[in-house]
């Protein structure tokens, strides 16, 4: 293994990707605690909602193996700063947005930014750091991003409070340019020019194929599942995403390494992982406009209700070793999905009148499941990788726990306004005004505001009342997914993790199972 030479400004170099990495987790939560409230100034559908979440996500999702090339063989402190000028760029149009296709754009735009931070701040450190030293930088990357979480819907909610939506892009104006001084002024040049050549016409068939299965699952529920250009959608994603499969299984040096998904405990490890990030960005989509609209909080007080969760989150990741070297990984990852699953069939029981108490305490319970899960599936998956595969492995990992994350935000939010919608009591509304509030429980209850008296009152329950019932059933779905991920775990996965390879070939590996602590 080549000896790092200690960079006298490795530290300072440190803090300039923890203010990158810290941009990025304050992105990640804080427009959830926004949806309700850009809902109800810019008249945005669930659907529409959907949209502004997942466009971040596909994009980021879609490019991050193809940037992290770019880094690789072009300068990755070169990228990285090119990364935080995109992510700034939207900030401001996404701010400056006047209606939900911009800021959608807005959105996607920033993940282009997003896609090319993330791999490239965590592949710098192995060239920064030694093995005794890399350990400790590892933590403080970790803490920067675990840091963002909690620290967003906070922000948000503050922000939303004394200034107009856009406020919550930008804030990440300043945080961007502070991230791009510190990059230029402090960071080091790598680069590792022997990295495989960026696949176009693979990049293009991930966007495409994810592109096109997430819009076919948030159209249906309004369009119908058996809508001609819905079926047509989920016929192309399919044509597109095989095309994908078959191509890297030839390609000599693949972007995605297919062949890796054989290992099982590579691929049982990758699937518990997934769904983690499927049900984490499910929950924190349909959580907020429960807190506000339903229990009637304020934004700020919204953010600081969704603190038990990333407690739990955060307490789960930090003790994960030591319960893993006591007990094994499979048994670790098997029994952090029974407590995540608890936790999901708990919170189905929610009724109008539970209350908060009730809820925090299936928010604390779920955050433990989510660490006890997640941080030993990313380490036992990374742990399986031979050490001429260990980068396309890490790779992978991370763009399908991305995956996860977009396709549960679809699925789940689209399963969500299905059920609102049906269960939602219109009687006595205008037609138009009928089909408005069904888009969402925040447009519910705007309309609820202006209608008569009489209606008034009713339609404000029913809002309240269909969406604690829909917010129930993705819940149950959720708990039975994690059911089921967790007797696979406990059937498949291998007793121990063979780490030696990966560790000691690669130093960057040790990266991604940090980058689970998020």
């Amino acid at each position: 293994m080549v000896t790092v030479t200690p960079d006298p400004r490795r530290w300072w170099a440190l803090a300039a990707l923890v203010a990158s990495m810290l941009t990025l987790g304050f992105d990640m939560t804080i427009l959830n605690v926004a949806l309700p409230t850009m809902a109800g100034e810019l008249g945005a559908t669930t659907g529409q909602q959907q949209w502004m979440a997942d466009a971040y996500v596909v994009v980021f999702a879609a490019l991050m193996l193809p940037a992290g090339l770019l880094g690789d063989r072009f300068g990755r402190r070169r990228m990285l700063i090119a990364g935080l000028g995109v992510f700034l760029v939207g900030s401001l149009i996404g701010a400056l947005a006047g209606d939900v296709n911009w800021v959608v754009a807005a959105r996607a735009f920033m993940g282009v930014g997003g896609a090319l931070v993330t791999p490239l701040a965590l592949s710098v450190l192995p060239s920064l750091f030694g093995p005794d030293e890399r350990t400790k930088a590892v933590g403080i990357i970790s803490a920067a991003s675990a840091l963002g979480l909690p620290l967003g819907p906070i922000i948000g909610g503050w922000l939303l409070n004394h200034f107009w939506w856009g406020s919550v892009f930008l804030v990440n104006v300043p945080m961007a340019a502070i991230g791009i001084a510190a990059c230029v002024l402090l960071l080091p040049e790598t680069s590792d020019p022997a990295s495989p050549k960026v696949d176009a016409l693979s990049t293009a068939l991930t966007a495409t194929g994810l592109g096109a299965l997430i819009y076919a699952i948030i159209e249906a529920p309004d369009r119908g599942w058996g809508d001609g250009l819905v079926l047509a959608t989920f016929a192309a994603a399919a044509v597109m995403l095989t095309a994908l499969v078959l191509r890297e299984r030839r390609v000599e040096r693949p972007m995605l390494d297919m062949a890796l998904l054989g290992r099982r405990g590579f691929l049982f490890n990758t699937l518990a992982a997934t769904l983690v990030m499927f049900v984490l960005s499910g929950l924190l989509f349909v959580l907020p406009p429960y807190l506000q609209a339903v229990l009637g909080h304020d934004a700020f007080g919204t953010g600081l209700r969704l603190l038990p969760m990333m407690g739990g989150l955060m307490v789960a990741a930090r003790g994960a070793q030591p319960v893993v070297a006591r007990f094994g990984p499979r048994a670790v990852v098997s029994a952090g999905l029974v407590v995540l699953a608890f936790a999901a069939l708990l919170g189905s029981r929610t009724t109008v009148d539970s209350g908060y108490g009730f809820t925090a305490l299936w928010l604390s319970i779920a955050g433990l499941g989510f660490g006890f899960s997640v941080v030993p599936a990313m380490d036992g998956a990374l742990g399986t990788l031979p050490r001429d595969r260990a980068g396309s492995g890490s790779g992978l990992l991370m763009t399908l726990r991305q995956v996860g994350a977009a396709i549960g935000i679809a699925l789940l939010g689209s399963l969500l306004a299905s059920v609102f919608r049906d269960r939602l009591d219109v009687t006595g509304l205008p037609a138009r005004a009928a089909d408005t509030a069904g888009d969402s429980v925040v447009a519910a209850h705007l309309i609820a505001e202006k209608a008569h008296p009489e209606n008034a009152a009713r339609l404000a329950a029913s809002a309240n009342s269909a969406y604690v019932h829909g917010m129930g059933v993705v819940l149950l779905v959720c708990g039975i997914a994690a059911l089921l991920s967790a007797l696979l775990a406990a059937a498949f996965l291998p007793r121990a993790t063979t780490a030696g390879p990966a560790e000691s070939a690669d130093p960057e590996m040790a990266v991604p199972v940090a980058d689970a602590r998020q």
